[in-house]
């Protein structure tokens, strides 16, 4: 079989390799000529573990290929997947540009039967508008050629999306068509030898699970920060909360850890269509409308701990800040709605230093923070070195266990802020140190009990 993956981002590089790593052959296509030529030569735009050398593998045995034309590929295909960009317009609609731009390139260049799937997370009715939009352009040519589109949604997490399409909880695909559905079957059961877990429903209802499901995760992180921020108005703990409600059953423990606001790629942009696609039809989606304004409040949640330890806003003005954690989680460079971002904004407008560390996102903080008086530092203590408080913001494995000691001495004041909750309170009390997370009472050095 041979397919296309048109977009060489984060979802459609995945799924290219991912593809080719079961014997498919894949094209991978994108108009950024600089990325493609990059591709050839192994160098990636994105870093997600094991997909480099998955990328170098199907790539020198020819399974893999990459190129800026989707037009001289498509009479070898069966397949072709658009994993483009669907960024957020200023209302918070998903912007289709690219989406019906390769739609319209397909039309203008199929010469035989194509099935068209739509990869990107796209609202609903997005499959229609590319049917019309094919149909229109084969109009053009005054030619009448069998097609069918279909949705097939990702559900990639950042960091371990070689695995989640590997072995895949499910797969969602939307198909009208029996031909297209015997086709994606075939494409999809090299992974699911075991048990074949593809969910096939109509296209509406695909393209309406991939919002559902990110709005629901979203919905439970929001909740979660609330009763943490509640907790330590109350006296709670919201860690021994937290175990007591996901021990239920019909509630279960994931997505329920407190922190400091979710960002990425998805999340953001996801919630916000789903509400713009309701207030479209007339409706307001409440629960979703808050679980957006309760995220863009926790992202402001750090910074406004540190006003408060210090005393006001106006006595951080010289405070030199260290920050651990600038992607919006490990295992990724991506900074895209990252809470750093929004922290780091806000010392910066308070006039204070601001030294950075993350262990793969720095480049990518150098491009979106470019001009901004950032200190990228080499490592975790050189970060901390003179720095009057620590705040961290994403909980990198290399970040877990520190060497406290050698912190509290690098260190010119004993602040340590936890956006993450993923320390002990006594490892940094017994050195010296004040503790200070989410949804917990501060533990001070001053309380430690030897």
């Amino acid at each position: 079989m041979h397919i296309a993956v048109v977009g060489s981002g984060y979802v459609g590089l995945v799924t290219g390799a991912c593809f080719a790593e079961t014997g498919v052959n894949v094209t991978c296509v994108d108009v950024d000529k600089n990325k493609i030529e990059n591709l050839k030569k192994g160098i990636l735009p994105i870093y997600e573990p094991g997909l480099g050398e998955m990328v170098e593998r199907n790539s020198r045995s020819g399974r893999l290929t990459f190129t800026t034309d989707l037009a001289e590929v498509l009479d070898d295909v069966e397949i072709v997947f658009s994993a483009v960009g669907t960024p957020a317009d200023e209302d918070g609609s998903a912007d289709l540009k690219y989406v019906l731009e390769v739609a319209r390139t397909i039309g203008r260049n199929m010469n035989k039967y194509l099935v068209v799937v739509t990869k990107s997370t796209v609202p609903v009715g997005t499959a229609e508008k590319v049917r019309q939009v094919i149909r229109e352009e084969l109009g053009h040519r005054g030619l009448d050629i069998d097609f069918d589109v279909a949705s097939n949604p990702e559900f990639l997490k950042e960091g371990v999306a070689i695995k989640d399409f590997m072995s895949p909880e499910r797969v969602v695909v939307g198909t009208d068509s029996e031909q297209a559905e015997k086709l994606l079957a075939r494409l999809y059961r090299p992974f699911m030898l075991n048990s074949f877990r593809v969910i096939f429903m109509d296209i509406p209802s695909a393209e309406m699970t991939k919002y559902a499901a990110n709005a629901m995760l979203a919905t439970r992180i929001s909740f979660m920060n609330d009763i943490a921020n509640l907790c330590e108005l109350v006296g709670a703990n919201v860690s021994m909360v937290r175990k007591g409600i996901g021990s239920d059953s019909r509630i279960g423990s994931k997505f329920l850890y407190p922190g400091c606001g979710y960002g990425g790629s998805c999340f953001p942009k996801d919630v916000k269509a789903l509400a713009h696609t309701a207030m479209e039809h007339g409706m307001h989606m409440r629960i979703i409308e808050a679980v957006e304004a309760v995220n863009e409040g926790q992202k402001q949640v750090l910074f406004k701990k540190l006003v408060k330890i210090f005393g006001g806003e106006d006595k951080l003005k010289g405070k030199t800040i260290s920050v651990w954690g600038l992607a919006f989680k490990p295992k990724t460079d991506d900074m895209r709605e990252a809470p750093s971002l929004v922290l780091i904004d806000m010392l910066l407008s308070a006039g204070c230093t601001v030294k950075a560390y993350d262990p793969v996102a720095m480049d990518e903080a150098r491009r979106r923070l470019a001009g901004k008086p950032v200190v990228y530092s080499k490592d975790i203590y050189d970060a901390v070195n003179d720095a009057d408080a620590l705040i961290v913001v994403t909980e990198w494995e290399e970040f877990r266990l520190p060497s406290w000691q050698v912190i509290k001495k690098a260190m010119a004041g004993n602040v340590v802020i936890d956006g993450r909750n993923i320390y002990q309170p006594e490892d940094l009390t017994s050195v010296g140190l004040d503790y200070y997370n989410i949804g917990h009472k501060p533990c001070l050095a001053s309380d430690y009990r030897r």
